[in-house]
């Protein structure tokens, strides 16, 4: 492969295309317009490829191929046949395009929804077992290093409590919302904007993270070649 294409490396080509692209996508705070859907689906359309030919890879020839005719490249003695019930279920799959033969299809479906479930059960319990842990934490821990109480930890595992029974109080809908009961589903509201809006935030931080690392790219990576071939003309 030619290092040098038109008097440019081909990492400088790289950079080029990424920084065109990168512009093309953000020429939608403008209004949407053919260049932004042309990079859109250039996008979309390079993602399914790598995503197919990551799934041939990791897939067919990893978990299928190589167990069967290649054993050796795996660890394996000899051939794993047992491959062949899994496979025969994952083609079934593909029958859903066909009008005559789609019900075969429901077979592996139905197994991998079963599974899904059965696996999201005890993981799910787990979760609320976690969650029901932290609320049984001392209210004021002590501190053996320092052997005194940390009051801090204190005040925040007590707005911890007031957090959890309000908050499990406004989803009680087996009695009228009035009195005490009323009251504590109120701020359990507030307490729910909270974590919605610490949710949203992080959300947003995440989505400012990626718009920080464009703009370093096209201002450490990109915009130096631009400077370098208004110098050299």
């Amino acid at each position: 492969m030619p290092e040098h294409i038109l008097g440019l490396s081909t990492e400088a080509i790289g950079i080029w295309i990424a920084a065109l692209l990168t512009l093309a996508i953000y020429s939608f705070l403008y209004r949407d317009n053919p260049v932004y859907k042309f990079a859109e689906h250039l996008f979309v359309g390079i993602s399914a490829g790598y995503g197919v030919g990551i799934t041939y890879q990791q897939v067919v020839i990893d978990l299928i191929y190589k167990p069967l005719l290649r054993p050796a490249e795996v660890g394996a003695l000899a051939p794993d046949y047992l491959v062949i019930v899994p496979t025969i279920l994952g083609a079934l799959m593909f029958l859903r395009f066909s009008r005559k033969h789609g019900w075969l299809a429901r077979w592996p479906i139905c197994l991998v929804m079963g599974y899904g479930a059965g696996a999201a059960i005890p993981a799910t319990v787990q979760n609320m077992l976690e969650h029901t842990r932290y609320t049984m934490q001392p209210l004021v821990p002590f501190n053996t290093e320092t052997q005194g109480y940390e009051w801090a930890a204190g005040i925040s595992m007590f707005i911890m409590v007031i957090a959890v029974v309000t908050t499990l109080a406004y989803f009680y809908f087996s009695k009228e919302h009035k009195g005490a009961l009323g009251t504590a589903g109120r701020i359990g509201i507030y307490f729910l904007m909270i974590a919605f809006g610490a949710g949203f935030g992080n959300t947003v931080m995440a989505r400012i993270s990626l718009l920080i690392g464009r703009f370093q790219f096209m201002f450490y990576d990109w915009w130096p070649l631009v400077v370098g071939i208004f110098h050299r003309g």
